[in-house]
């Protein structure tokens, strides 16, 4: 898999081929959805896409601006949710042991005869829960002044572990991509793959993703907090696998013992966003229980497993200020289904 792009603008290519129907075959009424679609020309000016899936067929989709269904999009934050399910994979292959495996244990080279007691402790579970003690700086939108820092730095992983531990904070949740980057810098250790190439074996070539890309750390590593690019209907194959409890085509892809741990609640995380998992946010919207990847500037993947529905939302990733697309859902999307 070719994980170049040509910037600054985004790559594209032929749209993937995925399932269609009319929304009223699956129980959606098409006019609230095009009700969705006129409020995102009214107010979200910066959207690039809305697409939704029900009973694993594309129901509904529309683009905006210059944006087709062949092209790129930045998930920015949304790509931590995809590092969960390669970690999931990995743990169900036997390529990582467990989610208590240690930190300290596979990223020892990097250490450099640091012996924090405390950083002797984290495990896989920290990091996949956001709860490792790392002192960080988070705002209220998930703001984090501290990723230029380490975006600046050569060495990110070295930077990460170099991070103040505070004890008192180990267990408790704040949003950190600190800890999402570690992820993949694990998985290479443990498989000899930099998480994209690792995706591309596990999950993405068996799902027919071929067009997509992940940028890399300095050290080669597959970014853990963002990086990762793929177009809107690929995003939406990965929404019904996930409603298929791991299944593609009836071959098992994640296990579906991992995604019942990832989506529920694992700890306390943000009203506005919703209890946290594995990288994943969860909670209940309009009476739905919901798991949420998301991105800043509105880069979305919503799962509603009782109504057997995935909603995707790509916008522009490049903004300080945008609108949360979640009001969709309330106003025409949900409603759309007569829950």
């Amino acid at each position: 898999m070719d994980n170049r792009i040509s910037w600054p603008g985004p790559a594209y290519n032929t749209a993937p081929v995925m399932a269609q129907a009319e929304p009223e075959m699956h129980g959606t009424g098409s006019r609230q959805l095009e009700q969705a679609h006129e409020a995102i020309l009214k107010d979200y000016p910066k959207m690039h896409s809305m697409l939704v899936v029900r009973n694993g067929k594309l129901i509904f989709e529309r683009y905006y601006g210059n944006y087709h269904a062949g092209m790129l999009n930045d998930l920015r934050s949304a790509t931590k949710s995809i590092v969960s399910l390669l970690t999931g994979i990995a743990i169900g292959r036997g390529d990582m042991s467990g989610t208590d495996l240690a930190v300290s244990d596979t990223l020892r080279s990097y250490l450099h005869g640091r012996s924090d007691p405390q950083l002797m402790r984290l495990t896989l579970q920290h990091l996949l829960t956001m709860t490792s003690g790392f002192r960080w700086i988070t705002g209220s939108r998930l703001g984090e002044p501290l990723v230029r820092n380490l975006q600046r730095s050569r060495r990110w992983v070295p930077f990460i572990l170099n991070l103040p531990l505070d004890a008192e904070n180990t267990g408790c949740f704040q949003y950190r991509s600190s800890d999402s980057h570690l992820l993949p810098a694990i998985l290479s250790e443990c498989t000899g793959q930099d998480a994209f190439s690792y995706a591309g074996q596990h999950l993405f070539g068996p799902l027919g993703i071929t067009h997509a890309a992940w940028l890399p750390s300095p050290e080669g590593h597959s970014m853990g907090h963002i990086g990762l690019y793929l177009t809107s209907r690929d995003i939406a194959k990965l929404g019904s696998c996930l409603l298929s409890g791991g299944l593609h085509e009836g071959r098992p892809l994640i296990p579906q013992g991992w995604l019942e741990q990832a989506f529920r609640k694992q700890t306390d995380g943000y009203p506005a966003y919703g209890d946290y998992g594995y990288q994943f946010w969860n909670g209940r919207i309009c009476g739905q229980p919901y798991v949420l990847a998301h991105g800043h500037g509105g880069q979305q993947l919503w799962l509603l497993p009782e109504l057997d529905a995935a909603i995707v939302f790509t916008a522009e990733s490049a903004v300080s200020r945008w609108r949360n697309p979640r009001r969709l859902l309330e106003q025409h999307i949900i409603p759309a289904m007569n829950p």
